[in-house]
């Protein structure tokens, strides 16, 4: 952008949009609010933000109950709309942040660069993930009580069922 001074040409930046600070996830069961870490880990909150944009979420669900709850594409039949996977393991890189009850964190195999879309919010503290195969990058924090109930729904419907439904992942 120039404005114009009398004698004087200044040059200013063009505004940036602000960064998406949180995760919206709507399941059957309700809303789980996700406040994004940055700080942490701002190149895995982008990904899972931009995955999330794009409706890589929309219609899978939640799938896994034990110490975690975790969803993303695997098994839906769903394309990472990405089209590729992250590069890095950002759990050492900034500020740490421990795997304790409510922290999000991608998942990934035992080859600490490969993680996806995939994600899971711990249901404990589950610290040995820290360091386990480089360990396992936190991007996010639950928000609220109200959300920390709707996990806790979650975990338990899991049990039972095998899945629960996300209807939409919004980023705001």
């Amino acid at each position: 952008l120039l404005r114009r001074l009398p004698g004087l040409l200044i040059s200013s930046p063009p505004l940036q949009p602000a960064a998406p600070m949180a995760l919206n996830i709507s399941t059957e069961l309700g809303v789980i609010r996700l406040r994004l870490r940055p700080d942490a880990a701002p190149e895995t909150a982008s990904y899972i933000s931009r995955a999330a944009a794009a409706g890589a979420y929309d219609g899978t669900s939640f799938y896994r109950s034990d110490f975690v709850i975790q969803c993303g594409l695997h098994g839906s039949g769903k394309p990472n709309p990405l089209g590729v996977d992250l590069k890095v393991n950002e759990t050492a890189l900034h500020q740490r942040v421990s795997n304790a009850r409510g922290t999000a964190a991608v998942a990934h195999w035992d080859v600490p660069d490969c993680g996806n879309t995939e994600f899971f919010i711990n249901l404990g503290a589950n610290s040995h993930l820290d360091a386990a195969y480089g360990g396992y990058c936190v991007f996010a924090c639950v928000e609220d009580d109200a959300s920390f109930a709707v996990v806790d729904q979650i975990a338990e419907a899991v049990k039972q069922r095998s899945k629960v439904a996300i209807q939409s992942i919004t980023v705001s």
